[in-house]
């Protein structure tokens, strides 16, 4: 078909479907003589073509989203290459509908998001299709789901941190979105001591002991110091030990028995960029 007759209404509808550029739909329709399915699907294989050309680049960057819908809470990271990418309102509008689709279909885990459907194809199909749109390799590499009677997503300004809290009673939101916030800010490992690896808390004593010994402590106290600083260590960085952001004389535990004694977090996921 001669370029003349392909509309620009038809390429407007094809960008519009794809997020391909005017000239790359232009061009789609012109190979697909008009077909605007067949025009997609090249458009697709563009994409898987530069997918694999991508497949060794490093997809360091991204996007961070938190979504609560009813008792459940979301959240969903898609990697890029760059910042300039990550920060385009477009891509975080990519995310949002991968996201929504996530809500929608009650996809657990990352596996059941990647094979539910989107714009007629699946999510990993249009990941591939968005690296050919975009020109970056993009992933998306994590994908959590909470519950709680009480649950609140916190997006931090910027996208590049992420958290959801559960709460074991209905409460005021206020409760769970300064846990959230309280995530985001400091970091904790584990909602209580219970919730730490042995492997960090092997981790942490093998740290004390060695720095007691280079301090030339005696070795007989070594083991009862250690233990010492590992409950510091989980006072400093478990959630409901930490000292509460707002208002450092309470930890977010206390803060939490004001509004219901038996009030606490019984999930918590927290995704940093960096």
């Amino acid at each position: 078909m001669a370029t003349a007759e392909i509309s620009a209404k038809d390429v407007f509808k094809l960008r519009k479907q794809t997020g391909a550029g005017m000239m790359d739909c232009k061009k789609a329709l012109q190979e697909s003589d008009g077909d605007f399915d067949a025009a997609i699907d090249y458009l697709r294989k563009k994409g898987q073509k530069l997918a694999n050309k991508r497949a060794d680049r490093e997809a360091s960057e991204g996007y961070a989203l938190a979504k609560v819908s009813g008792k459940k809470g979301y959240l969903l990271v898609l990697n890029c290459e760059t910042d300039f990418v990550a920060k385009n309102e477009d891509f975080g509008k990519l995310v949002e509908s991968f996201l929504d689709v996530a809500i929608e279909n009650g996809a657990s885990n990352l596996e059941e998001l990647l094979s539910s459907s989107i714009d007629g194809i699946t999510v990993a199909e249009k990941v591939t299709e968005q690296t050919g749109v975009i020109g970056e390799k993009l992933e998306l590499s994590y994908y959590e789901v909470v519950e709680g009677e009480t649950v609140y997503g916190y997006n931090h300004p910027g996208n590049q941190i992420a958290t959801l809290i559960g709460l074991s009673e209905e409460v005021d939101q206020i409760y769970a979105k300064d846990c959230a916030m309280q995530a985001a800010a400091m970091a904790p490992v584990a909602i209580d001591e219970e919730g730490v690896s042995q492997e960090i808390i092997d981790k942490e004593i093998e740290i004390a002991k060695e720095l007691l010994r280079q301090e030339g402590k005696p070795e007989k106290m070594i083991d009862q110091i250690a233990q010492g600083k590992l409950k510091k260590f989980f006072k400093e960085n478990t959630l409901l030990n930490q000292a509460f952001i707002k208002d450092n004389k309470k930890s977010i535990k206390q803060y939490l028995a004001e509004a219901s004694k038996d009030l606490t977090v019984v999930s918590m996921k927290r995704f940093s960029m960096k």
